[in-house]
């Protein structure tokens, strides 16, 4: 039976509390993000780190904020062993990863989505995420899916690299010196925040550094570039709540991939980028060698703005000055509008390309309720075994998995339309889809990244 369980997990707004500092080793502000190959130990641990010059524990993959970037060509496999070294005790403990991006066709098991594909990995314990991306390549990222861990800081990049992109032409250099991540950043500790409403982030970090308001001068992330040069921007939005619009001052961007698929080159100065999008552009170094503003404004009241050049990083030409930039930004008057991107290939809309005209049409309402979100009236509940062991235990039925309402049953090779009216709950905040399981379609749309 093809089946579609809709699970929706939208984030809540978070609030301000005490910070809580970890038993274990600062973290170096120079200490930059490295990269691991398709078969590796990823190792879950807890340090003290002060990306935006405030000391508080994190939840670190690798020891670092981001993680390190793992990396593959396209056809690579991946045997990816989530290793749970975590020890603050005044942190969660437990923990899984999600390879946000990656289809899962097959291998739902490998998804880390903790209650839904897997129990969450126990102290001391591990767990192999052995799976194909199945001829995907692109910019992707990994994240904890167990609580709200992530914004404790497991995240990191995720790049599979295409040795035939039919778009390599238009750059020169495409690394793990041309990844930019973008991330919110939190004073307050994840079992903290798990209890409380209505906060915003402190502060919006660029490569893993920052400065929040009323803060101290602390370092900000270097992209380093040469003259003459194109570079492949892989920008990843790894934040928990907000949305982003970057720019670099002085600079044009050409879009050529979105969310790990190729797009016809689009010329922007400026994008906006919500929580887990990803978006590759292409930047042609041809200003005068100088330091430029990097700018990844966040739509987080208190935020929103560059006093003291915070939510910023430095683009900085090879022969320029160690410097801070004097560069100022202007009014964007090409921004990123979605509807113009277009697939590089196009893959064609199933059926009747008609609102209205697929085989099943469904529409689903999200509602907000003292912190507990539904979907057309039901409240999403966790389930207590997860879904694949539900199915490996005896359940036959996709109506046995989840409570009532929470399932809807599909009929195999069917086109389905799903209309989500806008609501004013959260948001903007973009879905995916979560794998496939061992007895067919069992895509788990996700709001929680």
């Amino acid at each position: 039976m093809l089946f579609l369980n809709v699970i929706f997990m939208l984030w809540f707004h978070l609030v301000s509390a005490a910070s809580t500092v970890s038993r274990s080793n600062p973290y170096s502000l120079n200490s930059r993000s490295y990269t691991l190959g398709p078969k590796t130990d990823l190792v879950i641990s807890n340090k003290v780190i002060s990306p935006d010059g405030f000391a508080r524990s994190a939840t670190l993959a690798g020891g670092t904020f981001p993680g390190p970037i793992i990396t593959a060509r396209k056809g690579e496999h991946f045997d990816i062993n989530v290793v749970n070294r975590l020890t603050d005790n005044e942190m969660l403990l437990s923990t899984s990863v999600h390879w946000h991006g990656i289809r899962q066709n097959g291998t739902n098991y490998a998804d880390g989505v903790s209650f839904v594909t897997q129990c969450p990995i126990a102290q001391n314990d591990s767990f192999l995420h052995s799976f194909e991306a199945r001829n995907q390549a692109g910019t992707f990222w990994y994240h904890s899916h167990y609580s709200i861990q992530q914004c404790d800081g497991l995240r990191g990049g995720f790049i599979i690299y295409d040795p035939e992109d039919p778009l390599s032409y238009l750059y020169d250099v495409d690394d793990e010196t041309t990844v930019i991540t973008l991330a919110d950043w939190y004073h307050t500790v994840a079992p903290v925040l798990g209890h409380i409403i209505g906060t915003n982030a402190f502060s919006i970090l660029i490569n893993g550094l920052g400065r929040y308001p009323g803060g101290p001068l602390s370092d900000l992330a270097v992209v380093s570039i040469e003259y003459g040069k194109r570079y492949r921007l892989r920008l990843i939005a790894m934040s928990c709540d907000p949305t982003f619009t970057f720019s670099i001052d002085n600079h044009n961007l050409t879009v050529i991939e979105a969310d790990g698929e190729l797009t016809q080159p689009l010329l922007v100065d400026s994008l906006p980028i919500l929580a887990g999008q990803r978006y590759s552009v292409v930047l042609v170094a041809n200003q005068p060698v100088d330091n430029y503003w990097i700018r990844a404004l966040p739509n987080t009241p208190g935020l929103n703005n560059f006093n003291n050049n915070q939510n910023s990083a430095i683009l900085r030409y090879n022969g320029a000055p160690v410097a801070e930039p004097t560069t100022n930004q202007t009014t964007s008057t090409n921004p990123l509008s979605e509807s113009n991107l277009h697939a590089f290939i196009n893959p064609g809309a199933p059926g009747i390309p008609e609102y209205g005209k697929a085989d099943i049409n469904l529409q689903l309402v999200v509602g907000l309720n003292t912190g507990v979100y539904s979907v057309n009236g039901t409240p999403y509940i966790p389930p207590t075994v997860p879904v694949l062991l539900q199915i490996l235990s005896g359940a036959r039925h996709a109506t046995d998995l989840l409570p009532a309402g929470s399932v809807y049953v599909l009929g195999a090779n069917k086109v389905v339309e799903l209309t989500m009216p806008a609501v004013s709950a959260a948001g903007p905040h973009p879905i995916h889809l979560h794998g496939v399981s061992i007895s067919g379609y069992q895509l788990a749309f996700d709001c929680s990244l």
